[in-house]
């Protein structure tokens, strides 16, 4: 059966008690946000102890917009994004998750900002860690990306499908950019413009027998990886974290079945 993996922050636990439960359900790979490097080390010890891969981490977004801009903080979020690459070797993650923008109106794209993505990725190369692109609002940044980074370089794409649905309805990024695929952050919502819930898959309404159409067309390999947030949705608020991770891990089991069904 295809692996299964759960974002660590899903719920909130200790790391310890987390990674025992989500180990317990079958998750066989997660991926976190970027933390203090003490962190890392201790997450990614207790991960191998339980035979869980660490999958991303997911590079800082905050002020992701600056890349494009000829501003200080555009320098800022550079060494951000490069220290978020020396985090994925320190933990043995192969693989960075970058957003391209943020917001409804992000800046176009510019030649500051190629060169700057550009040269994080041949830090990147140098490294040994992959970038995977995130579609977000924009599909022009994501096309860019696809097209200045061919297949020789280590770039690929991530596929969040809960961002097109509430993001870009009706855009199907696994039409243009599937081949290119190397993760996936999968979660669900109740199709609301702009309303990204981060729901446990169909606890929404979103159609997943096409989200394991595009996977399984794609010829992706990789996990399934739920990028679930309990606290973004109320119907979560009474339920034990026991409960809502069993209740996940069902839900990806189910994924997968379609996937490979």
């Amino acid at each position: 059966m295809r692996k299964i993996g759960i974002f660590l922050h899903a719920i909130k636990l200790p790391d310890e008690e987390y990674i025992n439960i989500i180990a317990d359900q079958g998750f066989c790979a997660t991926f976190t946000v970027m933390m203090e490097k003490k962190r890392h080390v201790r997450v990614a010890e207790l991960l191998a102890k339980k035979g869980i891969e660490y999958e991303t981490i997911h590079a800082p977004f905050g002020h992701i917009n600056d890349m494009w801009l000829d501003c200080e903080g555009g320098e800022t979020m550079y060494q951000e994004l490069t220290d978020c690459i020396d985090c994925c070797v320190l933990s043995g993650a192969p693989i960075m998750v970058v957003h391209l923008s943020s917001g409804q109106n992000p800046p176009p794209v510019t030649d500051i900002g190629r060169e700057r993505f550009t040269k994080l990725v041949e830090y990147a190369g140098r490294k040994n860690i992959r970038i995977a692109f995130e579609n977000q609002r924009m599909l022009s940044n994501v096309a860019w990306a696809m097209e200045s980074f061919g297949e020789d370089a280590p770039v690929g794409f991530c596929w969040d499908c809960g961002h097109e649905a509430c993001f870009t309805p009706g855009t199907e990024y696994m039409q243009m950019f599937g081949k290119r695929l190397i993760c996936t952050h999968i979660h669900d919502n109740f199709g609301v413009y702009n309303q990204d819930d981060h729901l446990i898959p169909f606890d929404g309404v979103m159609d997943y027998k096409r989200v394991a159409e595009h996977i399984r067309n794609s010829g992706f390999t990789g996990s399934l990886m739920l990028e679930l947030a309990a606290k973004k949705s109320h119907i979560y608020d009474e339920m034990p974290a026991e409960v809502y991770l069993e209740r996940a891990a069902s839900a990806a089991k189910r994924l997968a079945a379609l996937v490979d069904g």
